[in-house]
């Protein structure tokens, strides 16, 4: 028999990651399966405007319209998204403009 112990620290910390996976997963699958990606995407942008978010605020929105939290990262990573000084998330002058172009053609 193994007789390793448990580092109460450890098994929190997953516990902890487990949770926020299975809140990820529940947002998903709750969120209105007959809008595009695309109609997603418009809604996070046009929801977000110019003002900057924090890192929870900005996952409580990526999971209100059905994406994972981790997106955010991705949408930094292509130059959707910046990070500023002041630590907020903020969009970028290329997704802004995506935004004007969307709400022209609706």
């Amino acid at each position: 028999m193994n007789n390793t112990s448990l580092d109460p620290a450890q098994v929190a910390a997953a516990l902890r990651q487990i949770s926020r996976g299975l809140a990820a997963l529940a947002d998903a699958i709750s969120g209105d399966p007959d809008r595009s990606e695309e109609e997603r995407y418009y809604a996070v942008v046009s929801e977000w405007g110019r003002r900057g978010l924090d890192r929870d605020e900005a996952s409580r929105l990526f999971r209100k319209h059905g994406f994972s939290p981790q997106a955010v990262g991705g949408w930094v990573k292509a130059d959707w998204l910046e990070v500023r000084a002041d630590g907020k998330r903020y969009l970028t002058d290329r997704s802004l403009q995506w935004l004007a172009e969307q709400e022209e053609q609706r």
